[in-house]
């Protein structure tokens, strides 16, 4: 098994390089015609990404064999959710202006907006319940009932992007791509155990 927190250093390293990339762009004057479209695309993009990484987890580790991946899991979580907070201040503060009463109304009348705080809500819970103590609180069932939300959180997350591009819609479809596929590997494996596999398979022999 390979050192597990040097892997943690890692990957926090790793996971913060795009947020100073973006803050020494736009500190920097290179954020474009319209630096606060970058910066909320890309904190929505990264939200994005870490999601699917924590999804994918579980079907790497059982495809591949690798175990130890699943160590990393919960930092990729919280990374989903801080990118996915520093996406909603850049909605508050540069859309809304910090205008707190003005955000209801906004939800309600642009579908991708009310997608987008849904998948942020879905993930809060999910952020405060990822310590060893509340696991041991809530119980491990309880727990792991709890944060199949992040699912959820994952098909509200890409209808929010679907919704938001008027345009071109490829990258968008992409990730609803690889998070169907997630959804997929999930429901198979529930249908068809590892076991039941084993079964299915000597019997086609």
């Amino acid at each position: 098994m390979p050192d597990i927190r040097f892997l943690k250093i890692l990957l926090f390293t790793n996971a913060l390089v795009p947020l100073v990339m973006l803050s020494w762009d736009v500190t920097h004057g290179r954020g474009g015609p319209n630096p606060t479209e970058l910066i909320t695309r890309t904190t929505g993009m990264l939200t994005l990404v870490f999601l699917l990484l924590t999804l994918a987890v579980t079907p790497v580790r059982k495809i591949i064999g690798i175990n130890w991946l699943v160590r990393l899991r919960r930092m990729l979580g919280l990374f989903a959710f801080f990118y996915g907070t520093l996406h909603l201040l850049t909605y508050v503060g540069f859309d809304r202006f910090f205008k707190l009463s003005t955000i209801p109304g906004d939800v309600i009348s642009r579908p991708f907006i009310a997608f987008g705080m849904t998948a942020f809500l879905l993930m809060l819970p999910l952020a405060i319940t990822s310590t060893n103590k509340m696991v041991t609180r809530l119980g491990g069932k309880r727990w792991s009932a709890l944060h199949k939300l992040i699912y959820v959180a994952g098909i509200a997350g890409a209808l929010h992007f679907w919704l938001l591009v008027k345009s071109d819609t490829r990258l968008p479809l992409t990730f609803g791509f690889i998070l169907l596929l997630l959804l997929a590997h999930r429901v198979f494996v529930k249908v068809y155990p590892p076991e039941t596999q084993g079964i299915v398979q000597n019997r086609q022999r």
